[in-house]
């Protein structure tokens, strides 16, 4: 089925960058989506994924291991017996996420009995193991046991998946772009595991009335599958995999200057926020934006866009005000540096 091109998306200019720069970096440690219900949550992240490069998987492996990346057991046991593993182009997939997961489906399951009696590890992939080298899709995140959101975190940070059972262990790589949306009417997920999420984005439906008319013109075009939209949007989707192509290949030339990394921490020290992946975050992301623009160092709309990505949901907000307190905080902070509201696509 043909997705929405990502191109073609009117607004959510934060929300786009925010998915790029995981493209870039997936260290970055995924985006969290928070909006109301019909704001293009769900058809921005599969836009998202039709716009990524392919992978270079090995051929026959069940886990999809990576060319340049850790090896899954069964694909060292095949060249330890002297095979040349082949490997193939694969498209980037999303690969959804249950509400009703158990936690052996997430990681995947042992065969206890065969580990036992043959001495043989027997084992049944789970979501992690479909998720390797794609894109790991939560709906409504906040709605989803506390514990299974705490292992997907875990395995996102170390792309790695460790399944222990009764002294049994089987691991195996799980290198994904881990995206949630939720709807914060229908509850919040906890402190910790928002911290955990590299970037937030808050999305809401477009008040301009321009914008509005725009997107509804070019959901119609897109239903009707009118051939000059598809062949119009497909050309700019091509220009922009080919600059994310390019963005991973010179992001480690990305430098950041000594006073760029002073001003960071002291922002980040200045809002009050806890611990470090905040600062850790908002230069990674800044890193990653400046090499979608192609630049050598991040300017002010990188970092501008990298501070309103990773600090929102690390902000700490005041119980009794109605408006979030945090956020405005970060405001003035920005304008401080004279940073505007976020650009445009780019």
């Amino acid at each position: 089925m043909r997705s929405f091109p990502f191109s073609a998306i009117v607004g959510q200019e934060l929300l786009k960058k925010g998915l790029l720069a995981n493209a870039v970096d997936p260290s970055i440690g995924g985006v969290l989506i928070r909006g109301e219900k019909g704001t293009g949550k769900t058809t921005a992240v599969r836009a998202f994924a039709a716009v990524l490069p392919s992978k270079e998987s090995v051929s026959g492996c069940r886990f999809g291991c990576m060319k340049g990346s850790s090896l899954c057991g069964e694909c060292r046991a095949r060249e330890s017996g002297g095979e040349r593993l082949a490997y193939e182009s694969r498209a980037v997939e999303v690969v959804d996420l249950p509400l009703n997961a158990s936690e052996d489906r997430v990681v995947g399951s042992l065969d206890l009995s065969a580990a036992l009696r043959d001495g043989e590890k027997r084992f049944e992939p789970g979501v992690l193991g479909k998720s390797n080298g794609n894109i790991l899709y939560i709906d409504e995140v906040n709605l989803l046991d506390d514990h299974v959101v705490d292992v997907l975190l875990d395995v996102a940070v170390s792309g790695v998946n460790v399944v222990m059972r009764e002294g049994v262990t089987y691991t195996h790589p799980s290198r994904f772009i881990l995206v949630g949306t939720m709807n914060p009417e229908e509850g919040e997920l906890r402190p910790q595991l928002l911290d955990r999420f590299g970037l937030c984005v808050e999305v809401t439906g477009e008040r301009d009335l321009s914008l509005r008319r725009q997107i509804v013109e070019r959901v119609l075009e897109f239903e009707r599958d009118d051939p000059e939209f598809h062949r119009k949007w497909e050309r700019e989707d091509k220009a922009l995999r080919e600059r994310l192509v390019a963005a991973r290949g010179m992001l480690s030339s990305v430098e950041l200057s000594v006073q760029v990394l002073d001003a960071v921490v002291e922002v980040v020290a200045d809002l009050g926020v806890a611990g470090h992946r905040g600062d850790i975050t908002i230069i990674k992301c800044a890193k990653a934006l400046a090499a979608v623009k192609g630049i050598a160092l991040p300017d002010e709309e990188c970092l501008a866009d990298a501070f309103r990505l990773s600090l929102p949901h690390r902000l700490k907000e005041d119980p009794f005000e109605e408006t979030a307190s945090g956020r405005r905080r970060l405001d003035a902070v920005l304008s401080r540096f004279g940073a505007q509201k976020p650009a445009k696509q780019y």
